[in-house]
């Protein structure tokens, strides 16, 4: 059973890298099949409905089964063991539904020509995603997607609290995953209409999901995540650093 845990935490993980490596060319369009701009256009409010659905299907459960209370009930059903990698498979399954189903809209709304300003563009591309990836390590890799979970399970550990830590990244905004996830969205050298709906619609989920974990951080380290609110900005840097904080809750 213990083992059998473990292989469905490494199918989970592999399944979340794999769509995440395809979430990078899907934005960017570069190596994949489809991407967004992929495909013949249809009416117009068919496919905004189609994409604005899809993206809620997304950002409904990457929220609600991340919050404490759902949590509570879900592990009722689901073993506390394998219930990150869950959340993990769910959260890389409803993305995939998006990939599929995406409806393009490939009006251009800018486009970047100047050979030097596109490459600087592509850099920044880049750069976001690497602070995504980045900023999974700083708070545990493992803990976020769920291997930790289950190798602690097989060997009948139990997995110590949060600490209260601001390592790197987290010294200088309280959320710069969130941070590279937006910098990968809006750095387009050719900014579609498709493209335009996808960062405009992620940029007001990451605002939203920000209140969302943040009542639960504060709700569980109080005053100390409370001070590390005035000291640090959220998706900004502040002139002033921090000295301690929290390992966010994803």
């Amino acid at each position: 059973m213990k083992s059998l845990a473990v292989l469905y935490g490494l199918i989970c993980y592999a399944i979340f890298f794999v769509t995440f490596l395809y979430a990078i060319g899907f934005v960017g369009g570069v190596a994949v099949s489809k991407d967004i701009n992929t495909g013949l256009p249809g009416p117009l409010i068919a496919t905004l409905l189609v994409d604005v659905v899809l993206l809620g299907v997304f950002a409904v459960q990457h929220s609600l089964m991340a919050r404490p209370a759902f949590k509570t009930w879900w592990t009722k059903f689901v073993p506390p063991a394998i219930e990150r990698s869950t959340y993990v498979l769910l959260a890389s399954l409803a993305l995939v539904l998006l990939f599929w189903q995406w409806r393009p809209l490939p009006d251009v709304v800018w486009a970047v020509t100047s050979p030097p300003a596109v490459a600087a563009i592509w850099i920044v591309f880049a750069l976001g995603w690497a602070t995504v990836l980045a900023s999974t390590f700083l708070i545990n890799h493992f803990d976020l997607f769920g291997l930790r979970q289950v190798w602690a399970y097989r060997r009948n550990r139990e997995i110590p609290p949060s600490d209260f830590v601001t390592p790197l990244f987290y010294r200088v905004v309280r959320h710069p995953l969130y941070v590279g996830f937006i910098i990968a969205f809006w750095a387009a050298p050719v900014m579609t209409q498709g493209r335009l709906l996808f960062a405009l619609a992620t940029t007001a989920y990451i605002l939203i999901a920000i209140q969302l974990e943040e009542h639960d951080l504060v709700n569980h380290f109080g005053d100390r995540y409370r001070l590390y609110r005035t000291q640090v900005g959220m998706l900004i840097p502040r002139l002033t650093g921090a000295k301690s904080g929290v390992r966010p809750v994803p």
